[in-house]
């Protein structure tokens, strides 16, 4: 009995010998054949990137050189157009695909602009006093080709923003200036994106826009 089981275990080691050997024998065959035929297995290409985008899809060409001059106050609200236009210029560096510069630097464009109006409508009130009211801004602005002076983009916006009253008269000028900023940076935020719309889909290029086209419209924030 114990001769028996010593030969069922070699046969079991000789087995599995053997079917290594195989499967080195394969193996080997396998590496040289496709080394033989010039088989190579690499990556190229740029690999894949968030949202599905290849490195190649974005823009090499500079983005324009902007100039945003000082907005005009045609409203009744004092010293409004400068805090406007320093808005204007934050939204627009980082948000509207252009480069913005001095007045005294080279540019491509040059946008202007003015205040329209400034409204402050009382939205609700008691029997004796006004409990809330809003600021309403209207903004217009253009851009221009910097050599040429050709109307190459115009755009109206609107920017709201309500405040509380109370019964001190200081306090709500204050509440109320804090408004106004907000509506200001609602109105540049609006310009900025829809200035970067119309870069990126090329229609600033065009060399005959019609300034009283559908792309001058209001936004109400």
């Amino acid at each position: 009995m114990r001769q028996v089981k010593s030969l069922k275990l070699k046969g079991k080691s000789g087995c599995s010998r053997t079917f290594a050997f195989v499967l080195c024998t394969l193996y080997l065959a396998l590496s040289l054949s496709l080394s033989a035929c010039g088989y190579q297995f690499r990556v190229e290409g740029a690999g894949p990137t968030i949202g599905g985008a290849t490195a190649t899809s974005s823009s090499t060409s500079p983005p324009p050189r902007l100039v945003v001059q000082t907005l005009e106050n045609k409203s009744f609200e004092p010293n409004l157009e400068t805090r406007y236009t320093n808005y204007l210029r934050h939204e627009f560096s980082s948000g509207s695909g252009a480069q913005i510069v001095a007045d005294t630097e080279a540019a491509d464009l040059v946008l202007s602009g003015q205040i329209l109006s400034v409204m402050v409508p009382t939205l609700s009130f008691s029997q004796t006093t006004t409990l809330e009211s809003r600021t309403e801004v209207v903004v217009t602005v253009k851009v221009e080709d910097a050599r040429t002076k050709r109307l190459v983009w115009t755009q109206m916006a609107k920017g709201a923003s309500e405040f509380y009253v109370t019964p001190d008269l200081q306090f709500n000028r204050v509440l109320q200036n804090r408004a106004l900023e907000q509506a200001g940076r609602f109105i540049a935020e609006d310009l900025a994106s829809r200035f970067l719309l119309q870069l990126e889909s090329g229609k600033l290029e065009k060399p005959d826009l019609d300034p009283t086209s559908n792309n001058v419209d209001s936004n109400t924030k």
